[in-house]
């Protein structure tokens, strides 16, 4: 498991997503996944880094680590996001209507639609002053 604190800003983008690699590695996942991983990392990171603080600025912790399958089944890669910004559960958004062009549907949305269908469990909870989403992804 690795854990760090880190200034909730996007040039730290990078070194997430390193991070993220360096737990998917030892277990060959598809590319497909890890690339499904990176889309959906870095936009629960960079919503944090745009909307938890602002205007301010604040910090993101994130643990993250790989558990292995039930039954059997895959090893699961897993990654908490916590941050004291403004209380948000990215559950409750209203999905935007997909079927929709752009200009109807207006902005917003399609970054945590993608997390909600691009991994296995995504949760998110508001406690001790933190909002924490984690999410869940077989590394198939």
């Amino acid at each position: 498991m690795r854990e760090e604190t880190i200034p909730a800003v996007r040039e730290k983008l990078d070194d997430v997503l390193v991070w993220t690699d360096e737990q998917i590695e030892p277990y060959g996942c598809s590319r497909r996944t890890g690339v499904q991983l990176h889309v959906c990392v870095e936009e629960l990171f960079v919503n944090i880094c745009n909307y938890a603080y602002a205007p301010e600025k604040g910090d993101v912790t994130l643990k993250m680590g790989v558990k292995e399958g039930e039954n059997g089944e895959k090893p699961v890669f897993w990654m908490s996001l916590a941050d004291k910004g403004v209380p948000f559960n990215p559950l409750e958004h209203i999905d935007p209507d997909i079927t929709l062009s752009a200009e109807e549907r207006g902005i917003g949305g399609l970054g945590i639609l993608m997390v909600k269908k691009r991994m296995d469990s995504f949760t998110y909870e508001y406690k001790d002053g933190y909002n924490i989403s984690t999410i869940e992804k077989k590394l198939v």
